[in-house]
């Protein structure tokens, strides 16, 4: 049994790890943080845990050591603490976008902002468990991918390690729901203004770019990605529908053994399979609060034209689920635990 606390709690991402974390049989919640709600009880802002916990809200400063410690604020904040958070737990796992990115010029040009820990890039692992398993069981520190940068490596990931597409022609569509932008309220949120819409928010520039690059590029060969981001009607969940070419020679079969060798022990993807139904192609409707990836993909042989579909919940394998695995690893449990809620349907 561990001790572990939360900083930034009252997020729609910190409640979700809170919610696993509640759940989860090798843990105790040592202390969850909240500027803006301390004092106040857990269940307030996270009425989906009446009952389950009395846990109240305490002040950053109010944090005591702990044997794990995830960090949730919000992209550009943990750095600015990390000093600090390092001497209350020899273990953490940041959420945020801080630490994800190796080179300081990358993440100050994709941030726009200076990095003032630029010495610690180097020490935390990349989270996502099915690339850096054997990193992250040894790390001291992790930095989770982003939700849609999860996603698409995840889907893309067996391709570009069997060398089947053309590294310079990935064009990723995501379909983005309203609470990848948090819980803090703005105009584009305002219901008026969000009820209904289909809005392509980053026709390109998507910041989780660097990161998809990053991931997939491999010795001297390194993947070249354009991301666009729509937000849509849909309160979590993440859609993305990827467009590349394969490479010449290149058969359905290859990429269906691509899939099949690189991710048959992995206990959190789903390839999709299906000839009928309505379920043919991933759906992030039906993986929500779950920790799984689906992916699926068709080909045109004739065009080479190949469109991969991936979907995930942003808020489980984008975000919660994804520390949480990534803990179980660290810690030495078996991974799965905590995170084999296999979802609802209908939903």
């Amino acid at each position: 049994m561990i001790n572990v606390s939360v900083l930034g709690a009252s997020g729609y991402g910190g409640g979700e790890l809170l919610r696993l974390l509640l759940f989860h049989k090798k843990v105790k919640v040592q202390q969850v943080t909240s500027r803006s709600f301390a004092g106040k009880r857990v269940t307030v802002i996270h009425p989906n845990l009446r009952g389950v916990t009395d846990l109240h809200f305490c002040t950053p400063s109010e944090l005591t050591k702990c044997d794990l410690l995830f960090c949730a604020l919000p992209n550009g904040e943990s750095m600015h603490y990390m000093d600090k958070l390092m001497k209350l737990s020899h273990k953490i796992i940041d959420t945020g976008a801080d630490f994800r990115l190796k080179d300081l010029h990358t993440f100050e040009s994709w941030y726009g902002e200076k990095h003032v820990k630029s010495d610690l890039l180097g020490k935390f692992v990349y989270g996502i468990a099915e690339l850096h398993r054997t990193e992250i069981k040894n790390a001291k520190y992790i930095a989770c991918g982003g939700c849609e940068a999860t996603v698409s490596i995840l889907s893309l990931y067996p391709l570009v390690k069997k060398g089947l597409i053309d590294l310079n022609n990935i064009i990723i569509d995501g379909k983005m729901s309203s609470s990848q932008a948090g819980n803090k309220p703005t105009l584009s949120s305002h219901h008026a203004e969000r009820s209904r819409v289909v809005r392509t928010y980053a026709p390109l520039g998507h910041r989780h770019t660097a990161e998809i690059e990053q991931e997939l590029s491999f010795g001297n060969k390194k993947a070249f990605v354009s991301v666009t981001a729509t937000s849509i009607e849909m309160v979590r969940g993440l859609l993305v529908t990827i467009h590349t070419k394969i490479l010449d020679g290149v058969t359905e079969k290859n990429i269906w053994s691509a899939y099949r060798e690189i991710y048959k022990n992995e206990p959190f993807i789903r390839i999709v399979n299906e000839t009928e139904g309505i379920y043919r192609y991933p759906e992030p409707k039906i993986l929500e609060g779950t920790n799984y990836c689906d992916i699926g993909f068709a080909l045109d042989s004739k065009s080479k034209h190949l469109v991969v579909i991936g979907a995930i919940d942003n808020l489980g394998k984008g975000t919660a689920g994804q520390a949480v695995q990534a803990m179980n690893i660290m810690c030495g449990y078996p991974e799965t635990t905590g995170l084999t809620f296999p979802g609802l349907h209908p939903v």
